[in-house]
């Protein structure tokens, strides 16, 4: 802040309160006139008596007046003074910012010697997952982790990129871009490629013309996908024989992949998450897996 700016919210400042103490002083004086005589406004047959302030409430702002220039000698309030406290928004933030973190760090310690699979079975460990995880994943992924059309089902095994648990962690860390470019492809040849998809992921009574045609054109698929269709998770492609489609499975949907291409971002939470909270978030996503595979014995 400029001089000439403290100077002038100093002189603002400190002449409002000059001011008020000049007119309570001035109201709290007695007229000299009998109590009955009025100031001569009359509305509606009543009329405004010409009386001093109660004591009581010009005691009351007497009280406030004072309080106001304790407050501004010890706080920042006039200009670039800053205060005989010499207290700041920025060191109230960093004082709560340090408590936080060694509060964190005494909460964390505990889990310290766990690895990633061992979180996802320690009941406090998940709690707190659950709760990082309803913070910063259920826009895309549900609350219960079951996704959306375009966002990815965390709850069915079939993962684009591994659930390893390095391989979490890096993909909540880092983020991940995956595209599936535009093909270009005429609508006869768009047609059959849709509906050969369809074939790998096992929907049955597929035209023979397809069948025939359908993996020798698949091989413009092959170099992500694989020849055999069941994807590479090394760049996150995804397996198409498994009966799971991001993007739908109905032959609109597939062709409007093939003739549009897709970006999918997963974006990264480095700047959100301290290590610690993406360790445990990373196993609370990581016993996804877990509870659909008991789900899937029972």
């Amino acid at each position: 802040m400029t001089n000439s700016w403290s100077i002038y919210i100093i002189v603002l400042a400190v002449g409002n309160i000059l001011a008020m103490a000049w007119l309570l002083f001035a109201t709290s004086r007695s007229n000299g006139k009998d109590e009955s005589d009025t100031t001569g406004h009359k509305w509606d047959g009543i009329e405004e008596l010409n009386n001093p302030l109660p004591r009581w409430w010009l005691g009351l702002f007497i009280i406030t007046i004072i309080f106001a220039g304790i407050y501004l000698y010890l706080y920042p309030g006039l200009g670039s003074y800053k205060g005989s406290l010499d207290w700041s928004q920025m060191s109230q933030y960093r004082a709560a910012k340090d408590e936080n973190e060694q509060t964190q760090a005494k909460f964390f310690a505990d889990f310290a010697d766990f690895d990633i699979p061992a979180l996802a079975l320690s009941d406090k460990a998940m709690a707190t997952g659950e709760r990082l995880f309803a913070n910063n994943c259920t826009n895309c992924h549900g609350s219960g982790g079951r996704g959306a059309k375009g966002f990815p089902n965390l709850r069915d095994d079939d993962w684009l990129y591994g659930n390893d648990p390095q391989t979490i962690v890096a993909t909540i860390t880092n983020g991940r871009a995956g595209v599936m470019p535009n093909l270009n492809l005429d609508g006869a040849t768009l047609a059959v490629m849709a509906r050969y998809v369809q074939h790998l992921a096992g929907k049955p009574d597929i035209a023979d013309h397809v069948l025939e045609s359908g993996p020798k054109r698949f091989a413009i698929c092959a170099a992500c996908h694989g020849v055999d269709g069941k994807g590479n998770q090394a760049l996150g492609a995804p397996n198409l024989t498994d009966g799971i489609s991001l993007h739908g499975s109905q032959v609109a949907d597939i062709e409007a992949v093939l003739a549009n291409g897709i970006q999918g971002n997963m974006p990264s939470f480095s700047n959100l998450l301290n290590e610690n909270e993406i360790r445990l978030l990373a196993a609370y996503v990581l016993s996804f897996s877990n509870q659909s595979n008991s789900e899937a014995t029972e």
